[in-house]
């Protein structure tokens, strides 16, 4: 399949190259040129602008974009992929942003024929490298089975979530949840140390009783407990804390919107914006456990 793919960044180059591993191919289009040369260089081709790639032999086309107002203006612009895109041409937006645009943008792209998924992801870097990200996917049934086989090329948990904009709603919900789990795990674990008792213990008694969770046995926060997560190499890589701020913004905004309570999705809000006001945007989101140690000033 012809595919055209806009924002190759830390998520979306691994993508597309992934794409192109299975075989297909690339029109591509970013803004940062050594971005755009990392696949050209792989066999893609590049293209000058979103209008571009719109007005190509694409079948599909494929954004990951930073935030809502880039999928604006990116799908709706003056100059965006509406604007010049054939009817027919099918719409996958893996971006993570708030529900209410991901459905005015889907509804949008309905009105003049091009089938459009929202299709946000979890999985990391390393999943987007690795092809294992989970895609989390808002839209039709019947458009989610056409899209299928091209997520699997990029991912291995593929599920439906529901109608436009679903997939962010699962999304912005399951992110939530890790923010807040990950401050009570942070929390739990500086307790007991505090307490005297050593961390690899305490986190094997969470790992085996009620407390275990993913931020706890995968990802715990304290230094020396796991090899492998960001606290054993200085919180560098992984989910950044902006991230993770962006993401509980999105969700406390939908909650507003769906008037709907997220007492604790608040208050972990405000705590990654003080740990990012001090200077730690870029450290995993586990470091927020240095609130709790006293090391994040």
């Amino acid at each position: 399949m012809n595919i055209g793919f806009i924002g190759l960044g830390n998520m979306g180059g691994p993508m597309a190259l992934n794409l192109l591993k299975a075989g297909h191919t690339l029109e591509v289009f970013d803004l940062v040129p050594a971005s755009v040369q990392r696949l050209t260089d792989a066999g893609a081709h590049a293209l000058a602008s979103p209008a571009d790639l719109a007005r190509s032999q694409v079948e599909l086309i494929i954004t990951m974009l930073p935030a809502a107002r880039h999928v604006k203006a990116v799908y709706m612009g003056e100059d965006g992929l509406l604007a010049h895109v054939a009817p027919g041409v099918r719409l996958i937006d893996s971006s993570t942003i708030d529900p209410m645009t991901a459905r005015d943008v889907a509804a949008a792209a309905a009105r003049q024929g091009n089938p459009m998924l929202d299709a946000p992801v979890s999985g990391g870097t390393g999943g987007a490298a690795a092809g294992t990200l989970t895609f989390m996917v808002g839209g039709s049934a019947a458009d989610f089975e056409q899209a299928q086989p091209v997520l699997a090329a990029m991912g291995k948990n593929i599920v439906h979530c529901g109608g436009a904009g679903n997939g962010q709603v699962a999304k912005v919900a399951n992110n939530m949840l890790l923010g807040i789990s990950m401050i009570g795990v942070a929390e739990a674990m500086n307790l007991g140390v505090a307490l005297g008792m050593d961390a690899k213990v305490l986190a094997g008694v969470i790992n085996t009783s009620s407390g275990r969770c993913w931020s706890s046995d995968t990802y715990n926060p304290f230094p020396g407990v796991l090899d492998n997560a960001p606290a054993a190499r200085g919180y560098s890589g992984g989910f950044g804390t902006d991230l993770m701020l962006k993401d509980l913004g999105l969700a406390t905004e939908a909650a507003k919107q769906a008037r709907q309570p997220v007492l604790l999705g608040a208050l972990a809000q405000q705590l990654y914006q003080s740990f990012s006001a001090q200077g730690h945007g870029e450290l995993d989101f586990s470091a927020i456990i240095q609130l709790y140690t006293g090391t994040s000033q």
